[in-house]
């Protein structure tokens, strides 16, 4: 977290996501010592190009937060990033995305269909990242293949307790 790329990423990272999707530095800095979570920061000739933040479970990898500097957005870095992940990943890859009622959440889910993951519609939900909010309903994404309902159980049950705790 001392590294200097560090604070340019989180500061992409608050930009980025909306605060109901995004935790706060402190819980940031206590899921950072979990030994399967990952903060992959992409740097090329010294600038930040965007992060990768990730999760590896025993049966699936689920990427948490993706995003690129508004810089470097449109040049090609989020589909290059994103396909090295799945192109050195040996296991199902799962990712969320807002529900498709504006036209950047249509983009985003055509973007990930274009290099591979298929839209699950399954009902899902994730907890409140504060008290007082409401679960906040989105769509799983998943690579390579769709999920079944047992799956997203499965994936709530079991990664959601890491993933969301306080």
């Amino acid at each position: 977290m001392s590294d200097n790329y560090f604070h340019q990423a989180w500061e992409l990272y608050e930009n980025a996501f909306p605060v109901e999707e995004r935790r706060i530095l402190d819980a940031q800095t206590h899921v950072m010592k979990k030994s399967n979570y990952h903060f992959d920061i992409v740097v090329d000739e010294n600038k930040l190009i965007g992060f990768l933040l990730w999760w590896d479970f025993e049966t699936l990898r689920y990427i948490d937060h993706f995003a690129t500097s508004t810089e470097q957005r449109n040049k090609g870095f989020g589909k290059l990033i994103l396909e090295n992940f799945m192109n050195n990943n040996d296991k199902p890859i799962l990712l969320e995305v807002e529900l498709p009622n504006t036209t950047i959440n249509q983009r985003r889910i055509k973007f990930y269909q274009r290099i591979g993951f298929k839209l699950n519609q399954h009902y899902y939900e994730v907890p409140p990242s504060t008290e007082g909010q409401k679960p906040l309903q989105l769509l799983l994404m998943s690579y390579p293949t769709l999920l079944t309902e047992k799956d997203v159980e499965q994936f709530t049950d079991i990664c959601h307790p890491s993933i969301f705790e306080d």
